[in-house]
């Protein structure tokens, strides 16, 4: 296992029994990833020196939650090449609605891939993350093939549950 393959990004820490849910779909698919919390608002130093330095650090894929005006996975795009998967975080004033908006709008030139709401939105964006890492590593291929083989396992055993 290598290190640091995706950097997941929190805008604070509230955002993280969000994102603990892709970080424990990364475990399950055994891809290590480092953790921070990035405010786009309160830390833009931080923030950029976080976007510019990750591909040197060993990153490959960036996973940033982000809640209300959500700038953060539209930031870290502006300041990698990298890929970016932002994960809009359900909010109590709009639901994440507004998280979301945020997030699918980038301009031209910050693409920003975009799951959706809250938490399934977390765990499909590791699974989209190990996607695009098993463009080129067999061995984290295999493991999303054992997990639709798994998923499909289990709905055709529910579909007993009718007899």
């Amino acid at each position: 296992m290598m290190a640091n393959i995706v950097g997941v990004a929190m805008g604070s820490i509230s955002d993280w029994p969000t994102m603990k849910l892709a970080c424990q779909q990364l475990d399950n698919l055994e891809i290590s990833y480092e953790k921070h919390v990035i405010s786009a608002h309160r830390m833009p130093d931080e923030l950029q020196a976080f976007g510019k330095s990750a591909r040197k650090n060993a990153i490959k894929v960036i996973i940033a939650g982000a809640g209300g005006a959500a700038h953060l996975p539209g930031m870290i795009a502006a300041n990698t090449t990298l890929p970016v998967i932002g994960v809009p975080i359900k909010t109590r004033t709009l639901n994440g609605v507004d998280s979301l908006l945020s997030i699918v709008q980038m301009p031209f030139g910050a693409p920003v891939a975009t799951v959706s709401i809250g938490e399934s939105g977390a765990k499909n964006a590791a699974l989209l993350a190990a996607q695009i890492l098993g463009v080129e590593d067999q061995s984290i291929q295999q493991k999303l093939l054992d997990l639709k083989h798994e998923q499909r396992v289990e709905a055709k055993n529910s579909e007993q549950q009718f007899d």
